[in-house]
């Protein structure tokens, strides 16, 4: 029977056979541990020379790093592993013997392991990372399927940006200029004036020139988009979306999660409704904390984030930004023209905004005035405009960064390893 690591649970008592890698082993007299995984999973197989035969055990011995193989044996159950389950090797047949494999249990360096990228995501830590990474998507899709939302692809070309060119990667669309997108959020406003409530899982771009820990050239954007919702609603669908997310990970992540020894007592606490502060008062819990460079109308940094972050045990939404740091699409308050209907999630443990979100501005003449204060008024966008035109609804939505997403749920220290093949300012490869 040819079964995978992650099914063997299926076959205690039985002989099977797994196409494994060899990630690791040691000997001991008689015995050989095989530290095995075949991409669903890692095992031990136990090689036993008196079950073997001489021959057979001295080439298990002999067996190098990342070599792959065929191995068959019989499945027990093994109450000292996590995993639950070991193999009694009864044999075993060498497809390929790897020699040399670059990444040995010794420490290796960053840049080393970049450039060794496409080896490094063997490695169980890394494994785990993308194990996540896959379940915070399955989860994703989960939600907003069995919330009524409809998946829309937005393109990835688009001829102009309504936020100014510098941070766009430019390309020659034949004879004509485009950019690879930043966001789809403008698309995802058509779709949702077409189909309700929509969402968007796909690339996104940013020619930003920043090393943090938080920033990647291209990430991946979860974009839903809801008409006739406002800015009060959407909070509701955030902390619902993200709990959920938060709840399927803990619940089918464990052994990831152990892998990379994950306090998962944090995480246990992060279930809806979260806690809110509006900017207002987030300038002065930051005055308070000792950051008195901070002014009223400016941005926050990654250390302001994580001192507002601190005062909370959960995400915290951080409220009514002012109308001058904020994109020109965003709804003003009604009772405050200086400040918007939007929001910012901040993620606990220094992790840094994970969603931005707003209510839109559905009012056609007010858009105009937008448009007109950001020179916005060429053919690019008119298409956006119409939307305002022919029945505009109010109509909120907002963005959650997937490798920030990953980053904080895992635990890991810097988004590159949440991607499978990450692009950093100066990393094109592999």
């Amino acid at each position: 029977m040819k079964t995978t690591i992650a099914e063997v649970s299926k076959y205690v008592g039985e002989k099977v056979t797994i196409g494994a890698w060899l990630q690791n082993k040691r000997s001991s007299g008689k015995i050989a541990f095989l530290q095995l995984r075949d991409g669903t999973g890692f095992m031990q197989g136990v090689a036993v020379k008196a079950e073997l035969g001489d021959e057979k055990f001295q080439e298990a011995k002999g067996l190098t790093q990342e070599s792959s193989l065929y191995v068959t044996g019989v499945i027990v159950e093994d109450t000292r592993s996590s995993f639950g389950y070991e193999m009694q090797v009864s044999g075993f047949e060498i497809i390929q013997e790897a020699k040399d494999y670059p990444i040995t249990p010794k420490e290796h360096g960053t840049e080393f392991l970049m450039d060794h990228r496409h080896l490094w995501l063997r490695s169980r830590k890394q494994h785990a990372v993308m194990k996540i990474r896959n379940e915070i998507i399955r989860a994703t899709y989960e939600f907003f399927n069995e919330n009524g939302y409809v998946k829309v692809d937005p393109p990835i070309l688009t001829g102009s940006s309504a936020e100014g060119t510098t941070e766009l990667f430019h390309t020659k669309y034949f004879d004509e200029d485009a950019y690879l997108s930043q966001s789809g959020q403008l698309y995802m406003e058509a779709a949702a004036m077409a189909f309700g409530k929509v969402f968007s899982f796909g690339p996104t771009f940013r020619a930003e020139k920043s090393k943090t820990r938080r920033h990647l050239i291209e990430f991946w954007m979860i974009e839903p988009e809801m008409a006739f919702m406002d800015h009060e609603e959407s909070l509701v669908v955030q902390e619902q979306y993200v709990s959920h997310v938060i709840q399927s990970v803990l619940t089918n992540c464990k052994l990831d999660l152990e892998a990379l020894d994950r306090d998962t007592s944090t995480l246990e606490k992060i279930k809806a409704p979260f806690p809110r502060i509006s900017y207002d008062d987030a300038v002065q819990l930051l005055k308070d904390k000792g950051f008195n460079d901070i002014e009223w109308g400016e941005d926050f940094g990654a250390p302001h984030e994580t001192a507002i972050a601190e005062s909370f045990d959960k995400p915290v939404f951080i409220t009514n930004y002012p109308a001058e740091i904020k994109a020109f699409y965003m709804k003003p308050h009604p009772e405050r023209s200086e400040v918007v209907l939007c929001a910012d999630l901040i993620a606990p443990e220094g992790y840094g905004e994970i969603i931005g979100g707003s209510q839109r501005i559905d009012d056609l003449e007010l858009m105009r005035q937008r448009y007109e204060e950001h020179d916005l008024t060429g053919d690019a966008y008119k298409w956006y405009l119409q939307l305002r035109e022919y029945g505009t609804v109010p109509h909120s939505g907002f963005g959650l960064g997937l490798e920030r997403t990953v980053a904080w749920i895992s635990g890991v220290e810097h988004v590159r390893e949440t991607i499978p093949f990450p692009r950093l300012l100066n990393r094109l490869y592999p």
